[in-house]
């Protein structure tokens, strides 16, 4: 029984990339029509397809092994063993490697877009100490924040040039992303009812909060499984990357960067602020 529970745990770890669809959505917000009731329409149906198909992608790879205990036992090269195993026409082998990187391409994709979409939005309210006044351009042409998806690609090419670190570093990013996650939705939870009293669209009601608890608990039970053996340099990771913001933000950030605007009034100036960068681009259009 704890054996089955673990492994049901680790299985969680199945569903740890797909949040790159999810977290995309979000970050193009800026550029959706009709984006307060769009975006979490998008954020849904990237959960959804991405449970139906991935459970059946999963399934079919359990059901294709010759004994799973073989499989199991060959660690990251589970995938090639059972496909040199497998006794399917070349042809359709290759049909799927072939599905499965172009799956893997557009969740990079997605990847990109949320980083630079961050990137910009950062830079944009000053929260990037360097480049901020170029990364926060948009482009005329393509009326897409240009730098910030340039500098997005290129620092993720160097990212993966030491290659004995890419296993960290991948899995070191989706637990990253379930921290920045809990962080905001705990602080929501705490502040509902109370500072926050004013709610978009899409609106879950009453079950806000316990929707939002569980976010929570899932994220922290997401977090847990990604640092376990043999991902525990994720974990070194994680600790030495929440040590090095803290001491960043009481020694330099917290002096330099004012935050997002708060008042009516800030975010009245950030609104025509915003509204003259449109119009140079030749409007929201």
């Amino acid at each position: 029984f704890p054996g089955a529970i673990a492994a049901l745990i680790l299985g969680l770890l199945q569903g740890v990339y797909t949040i790159t669809g999810f977290d995309a959505s979000g970050h193009t917000s800026e550029e959706t029509r009709n984006a307060a009731r769009e975006v979490p329409k998008g954020m849904i149906h990237s959960v959804f397809w991405s449970a139906v198909f991935g459970y059946i992608m999963v399934c079919s790879f359990v059901l294709a092994m010759p004994s799973v205990e073989e499989g199991a036992a060959q660690g990251w090269l589970a995938f090639p063993w059972t496909m040199n195993q497998s006794t399917m026409p070349v042809v359709l082998k290759d049909i799927l490697i072939i599905g499965i990187v172009v799956s893997n391409f557009l969740c990079a994709l997605a990847g990109l877009t949320s980083c630079s979409r961050m990137l910009f939005a950062f830079s944009r309210d000053g929260g990037v100490p360097w480049f901020s006044g170029a990364l926060r351009k948009v482009s005329k042409e393509h009326r897409t924040p240009a730098n910030a998806i340039w500098a997005s690609a290129v620092l993720s090419i160097i990212a993966t040039l030491y290659g004995d670190a890419f296993i960290v570093l991948s899995t070191g990013c989706a637990v990253f992303l379930y921290v920045s996650y809990a962080m905001p939705i705990g602080a929501g939870l705490l502040a509902e009812g109370k500072t926050w009293t004013k709610k978009g669209p899409f609106d879950l009601g009453g079950a806000s909060k316990l929707v939002a608890f569980l976010a929570v608990i899932g994220c922290i039970v997401l977090v847990i499984v990604g640092v376990q053996p043999p991902n525990e340099k994720v974990g070194y990771l994680l600790f030495w990357g929440i040590v090095a913001l803290i001491v960043i933000w009481f020694a330099v950030e917290r002096k330099r960067f004012q935050g997002p605007p708060l008042t009516e009034e800030a975010v009245r100036a950030r609104q025509a602020e915003i509204a003259r960068e449109e119009a140079q681009l030749g409007g929201a259009g």
